[in-house]
């Protein structure tokens, strides 16, 4: 059980929660990219392996801390060609949810492909097997149970973009819950590393 479970974090499911079998489970990428590739969940494993503490924080007010496990995106990157142009990724997941972010902006230490959660699964409330964490953005931009990357050269709508929320989704000042601590915290905008 990992510690988004123990600590109760909210769950968002705009599309339900999915039961993917990781036996079968692929990730797609393509796009503006000079090969199309097709990932296992094994051969994302096989990747350099990172252990990252950020903070998900959500625009409906909370934010928790975690050890994420996975990939980082800048050693994911790698792996992928992309043709002259490619600026943003699309992120798509298993019921059709997507979200579109700038390579600015997950071109940040942080961001990560998750798989696991200081070394308990990826609990499929939570994304898994697998999801996107991008800590300098709101929640929504980190997308859950996430099956396909498609590079392209403009920002797009998405699920929650289509419906109001901001295309950049940078996180605002405001006020959060702190899952972690249950105590409500300032926030300053842009990505919390103060607590």
């Amino acid at each position: 059980m990992s510690i988004l479970t123990q600590l109760k974090c909210p769950v968002f499911k705009a599309e339900g929660i999915p039961r993917i079998d990781e036996n079968t489970y692929i990730l797609r990428v393509d796009g503006m990219v000079k090969a199309e590739n097709q990932f296992s969940l094994n051969a994302l494993k096989s990747l350099p392996f990172s252990r990252i503490s950020s903070r998900l924080t959500s625009v409906s007010g909370w934010s928790v801390r975690a050890e994420w496990d996975g990939v980082t995106w800048n050693d994911f990157i790698k792996e992928i060609q992309l043709r002259e142009g490619a600026n943003h990724a699309t992120f798509y997941s298993h019921g059709g949810y997507t979200t579109t972010v700038s390579l600015k902006d997950l071109n940040n230490p942080r961001v990560m492909l998750v798989y696991s959660v200081a070394g308990e699964p990826l609990e499929a409330e939570y994304g898994g097997p697998l999801r996107t964490v991008i800590p300098n953005l709101w929640g929504y931009k980190s997308c859950k149970w996430l099956v396909r990357i498609e590079f392209c050269d403009e920002m797009r709508g998405g699920y929650w973009e289509d419906r109001g929320y901001t295309r950049s989704g940078v996180i605002e000042p405001s006020i959060t819950f702190d899952v972690n601590t249950r105590t409500k915290r300032q926030i300053n905008g842009g990505e919390i590393t103060e607590f």
